[in-house]
């Protein structure tokens, strides 16, 4: 029997303390996050979000965030103000940091956020101080007032497209409008501050920082030094007594009238263990309706050609293309033609190929240029790509030549700078706008996205230390929270139109399924030997429907519960994914006739690991809807698929 938080998360453990707490006509809720210690979330005024958050940040000399314990929480709330003291410990390795918290909110809906804090050992830093969140949906191309430390106002606005640099410098204030009459300043003390684009990495934010980065970084910490920074946030007008209400108990998802998009072709990456594929796992992999396979090929290094001969032998196996991302350095010419030479030897088919530099830029046109002279008389079909195999951001600040190139690329993870399951859960929607920024540098372009991972890719071959969980592996691959956020990925990925996605690889503990023998680590990744991780199941609805056709679908709380849609001859299909540790109701709008609808929810998981075929073919339940709607009861982190008739 699997433990139901394993279930839920994959690991059997309590997830952090949340308070929600008022102050006026703000509420909020207090978090204690491993990485940061206290910090306050969501910050609204009625169902507008203020500010999504306001933490304090360890960075170290290579921008690791150092893990937070907090100790002598106390808290006095009433119906419209609170005050919170508690302490916090930043420790490891060298670094010991240590800064006592205090946070109060008054009736008038004024909150105050500062720390005090003190080195205990002498070390090297980047950063240390507050970060402020500015919520992406709400702040998106509107107007703000900065006020800069030299007493300056600068009027501008929230990009609306991913700014590639630094929005706003030399920030001592910000103040933009929450509703008509109504608005919010945002003031900081104890450093200089900057604005950030955080999309760039899909956190759905700007993110104000203490620390410009044009400073000299790393910076030696003394012992003794003290640091004291201070945050406020300050209302002006009067909101009216309507937006004094929480947030609605309900969830409605509306389905659209029309499809807007052909689904992308779904692909995953060759597994990086390097074992072929068994019969079982080919069986599972078909039920997926792939449309390839992707391996990356460093030729600047070696052991690539057995990278290959292992994707070959996968992607015969699957009777699938490859999209082979490609690696190549100063030395490019004599690459390309060692690599020719393999591909006569091992000929793969090939769908595409991804040229990459071996620093993050991307490729020159006469790189492409070069690529194509070399390989194209091999596949004459197969695009060629450009642009990053690295974050969002890399294209964005550096935009690649076009020129000779069929379709550009770059990947995407939510775990750049937080890492619970609230913000993974934030950082689905922002994927979205990264190919909505990235239109406008491939112009008419397709786009095909991946890897899509929940955590980020080594930028090495280290191997982990010893009975240590590799860093790109992340124990919610196998829960239904992974399968959650994957049908939200899903989502914006799909209604953002894009051409082509890679998601995950095929097996191990980066994949959609573990191997027959286990977890390397059973007791830190503890899934169960030849079981499918339950994300498989999102990617087998949506692969069911491979040719069909997007519908749109808007939900009233996205941080609560998603949903996509498709239609295929006739029949439509829902995906509705509860992305909470509590029970949701949501009414699904613009349905009508007979549903049946299957759960992936607690009760049903270990079934669909275990014997997914037999979980698949079950026939579900059968539900009438009423006046056009559905009314649905999903457990927590549970995943309901609705299939609709509508012939």
């Amino acid at each position: 029997m699997i433990p139901r938080r394993v279930l839920y998360y994959g690991a059997d453990q309590p997830l952090p303390l949340q308070r929600s707490l008022h102050a006026g006509p703000l509420t909020m809720v207090y978090d204690v996050d491993p990485a940061f210690g206290g910090n306050l979330r969501y910050i609204r005024l009625g169902d507008r979000e203020v500010l999504r958050r306001v933490y304090v940040a360890v960075r170290d000399e290579d921008w690791g965030t150092i893990p937070a314990t907090l100790s002598n929480l106390q808290v006095e709330a009433g119906d419209d103000a609170f005050h919170i003291t508690f302490d916090v410990t930043h420790r490891q390795g060298e670094i010991d940091f240590f800064w006592q918290g205090v946070i109060s909110g008054d009736a008038q809906g004024q909150l105050s956020f500062a720390m005090e804090g003190e080195a205990r050992s002498t070390f090297l830093r980047n950063r240390i101080g507050f970060c402020v969140l500015h919520p992406m949906r709400e702040c998106a191309g509107q107007p703000c007032a900065v006020e800069h430390t030299d007493g300056s106002i600068e009027h501008g606005e929230f990009p609306e497209f991913i700014a590639p640099h630094q929005p706003f410098l030399n920030v001592c204030a910000i103040s933009h409008s929450v509703f008509p009459g109504i608005s919010a300043t945002v003031r900081f003390h104890g450093d200089i501050f900057e604005m950030e684009d955080q999309r760039n990495w899909t956190d759905a934010s700007y993110k104000t920082y203490s620390t410009p980065l044009a400073l000299p970084m790393p910076v030696e910490v003394e012992t003794g030094t003290r640091i004291t920074q201070r945050v406020e946030l300050q209302l002006k007008g009067n909101p009216p007594e309507s937006l004094r209400k929480d947030v609605s108990s309900r969830v409605v998802c509306v389905v659209g009238e029309a499809p807007t998009h052909p689904v992308p072709q779904i692909g995953l990456g060759v597994a990086g263990h390097g074992q072929p594929l068994s019969r079982d796992e080919q069986l599972r992999l078909e039920a997926l309706n792939l449309s390839h396979l992707r391996v990356k090929l460093d030729l600047t290094g070696a052991g690539y050609e057995r990278a290959l001969e292992q994707a070959t032998a996968d992607a015969r196996a699957l009777d699938l293309p490859l999209e082979v991302a490609l690696v190549l350095s100063d030395a490019a010419e004599e690459e390309l033609q060692a690599l020719a030479r393999l591909l006569e030897r091992v000929r793969p088919t090939v769908c595409a190929w991804l040229v990459f530099n071996v620093l993050e830029e991307p490729p020159s046109a006469d790189r492409i240029r070069l690529a194509r002279k070399h390989l194209e008389s091999y596949a004459p079909t197969a695009q060629f790509g450009s642009g990053t195999d690295s974050y969002f951001t890399t294209l964005n600040r550096n935009p690649p030549a076009l020129e000779g190139v069929d379709l550009v690329t770059y990947s995407l993870n939510p775990q750049v700078h937080a890492f619970d399951n609230q913000s993974l859960v934030e950082a689905a929607e922002t994927q979205a706008v990264t190919v909505a920024s990235a239109r406008r540098i491939a112009g008419d372009l397709p786009l095909s996205l991946g890897p899509i991972t929940l955590k980020p890719r080594p930028e090495s071959d280290t191997p982990a230390e010893p009975d240590t969980l590799p860093s790109p592996v992340d124990v919610r691959q196998l829960s239904l929270f992974g399968a959650g956020w994957t049908a939200a990925s899903l989502k914006y990925v799909m209604e953002s139109g894009v051409f082509r996605v890679t998601y995950y690889e095929t097996t191990g503990w980066l994949g959609v399924m573990e191997r027959p023998t286990g977890s390397p680590l059973p007791d830190q990744f503890p899934s169960l030997p030849g079981s499918v991780f339950l994300l498989y199941h999102v990617l087998a609805d949506l692969g069911e429907f491979a040719g069909g056709e997007v519908i749109p679908v808007r939900s009233s709380d996205t941080l609560r519960l998603d949903a996509w849609a498709v239609g295929k001859e006739g029949k439509r299909r829902v995906v509705v994914a509860n992305l909470t540790n509590d029970l949701q109701t949501v009414t699904l709008q613009n349905v009508s006739g007979v549903a049946t609808v299957r759960y992936l929810d607690e009760n049903s998981s270990e079934a669909a690991m275990l014997a997914p075929e037999v979980f698949r073919q079950a026939p579900g339940i059968r539900q009438q809807t009423q006046g056009g709607e559905l009314d649905l009861s999903l457990q927590p982190y549970a995943v309901a698929r609705i299939d609709v008739d509508d012939r």
